[in-house]
């Protein structure tokens, strides 16, 4: 059953590193975020589950300890998910089966780059690495109906389950934007917000899938995840975080019972 859950947006950016020079514009997020994960761990979950989206080689489970890296931001970091403990603890057997054909297993040692930006905040946050944690990449086109039910699959894996949620908004907030300014973009995002804020796993469900591809939403398979691992807990939200830095959406929210 999902006890708590925390959305975090994954721009490379997020992690000091990368930014450089810029990283000071982001502390607020950081900071957002580290609270975010800080509630997760207080909420004394049997078992963590990173999910976040990815392109077709980092789809599918990564396992606790598995090796992401920003090289390919020009910056000599590597990070690992929740690296296991001295004994070998390992995230993959307490969270239940693999998953199913159409989300394959891939390399560990090759998470997606919002997982490794998510493998950096756990570390960040001073994640215990005693407690399980196993990464999902979720591919953008993946359908509303499969995600929930693999966030139904997520939720029934343990008796306390957390997911940490890595996803963006839209990236057509402004002229500058990766997407450039799309009016729509706005109205889209405030509806997440609302969601995100209210816990409301209905309003997630509900998100229009081509509207947010158009939109270059990146959380949109993430996040409906997350409303099929969330149903029927009667967990409360709290939105910690909805900017829209550099054009894109980011928001921080807790879900907790």
């Amino acid at each position: 059953m999902l006890i708590a859950a925390a959305v975090c947006p994954c721009p490379p950016l997020l992690v000091p590193e990368v930014a450089a020079g810029a990283a000071p514009e982001l502390d607020g997020l950081r900071a957002a975020c580290s609270e975010a994960v800080r509630a997760l761990a207080a909420a004394r979950p049997d078992c963590l589950i990173v999910v976040g989206p990815a392109d077709r080689a980092g789809r599918g489970k990564h396992a606790q300890g598995a090796a992401g890296s920003f090289c390919g931001f020009g910056v000599e970091l590597d990070v690992r998910l929740a690296a296991p403990t001295a004994e070998g603890t390992s995230g993959g057997d307490a969270a239940g089966p693999g998953p199913s054909p159409e989300l394959p297993p891939s390399l560990p040692s090759t998470l997606p780059t919002s997982l490794a930006v998510g493998a950096w905040l756990l570390e960040h946050a001073g994640w215990d690495p005693a407690v399980p944690v196993e990464g999902l990449g979720v591919g953008e086109p993946l359908a509303a109906e499969r995600c929930i039910e693999v966030g139904r699959e997520l939720a029934g894996r343990a008796e306390r389950v957390a997911l940490l949620v890595m996803g963006d908004g839209t990236a057509c907030r402004t002229l500058k934007a990766p997407g450039y300014l799309d009016e729509r973009a706005a109205p889209f995002d405030a509806e997440v917000a609302r969601a995100l804020a209210a816990a409301d796993t209905g309003a997630l469900a509900a998100l229009d899938e081509e509207l947010a591809y158009e939109l270059k939403a990146a959380g949109r398979a993430p996040m409906q995840v997350l409303a099929g691992a969330g149903e029927g807990a009667r967990l409360k939200g709290e939105l910690r975080y909805d900017e829209a830095p550099y054009g894109v959406g980011y928001f921080v929210a807790s879900w907790l019972s």
